[in-house]
């Protein structure tokens, strides 16, 4: 990474690892799983999270749907201090 991002290492000043058994135990997050489901070719894009909800639009007015769950899908995050 350092050779593409020369300052990354000095950048990077604290990080966690965290295994899917931790992941289930701190935030109850079932098997672990921070995607919320399977991230298969059945279920990205407009099929996520099930044919027909991927503009985050509920049945009932007024109610989104946000998060890993939904399109596109979870993903890594983080934070860097320059």
């Amino acid at each position: 990474m350092t050779e593409y991002a020369p300052n990354f290492r000095k950048a990077v000043i604290n990080y966690q690892v965290l295994a899917p058994a931790d992941l289930e135990t701190r935030f109850g997050l079932t098997g672990g799983n921070i995607m919320q489901g399977t991230m298969s070719l059945s279920s990205l894009s407009f099929m996520r999270p099930v044919p027909g909800y991927a503009d985050y639009r509920t049945p009932i007015r007024g109610l989104y749907m946000c998060g890993a769950a939904t399109h596109p899908g979870g993903g890594v995050m983080g934070a860097m201090r320059i």
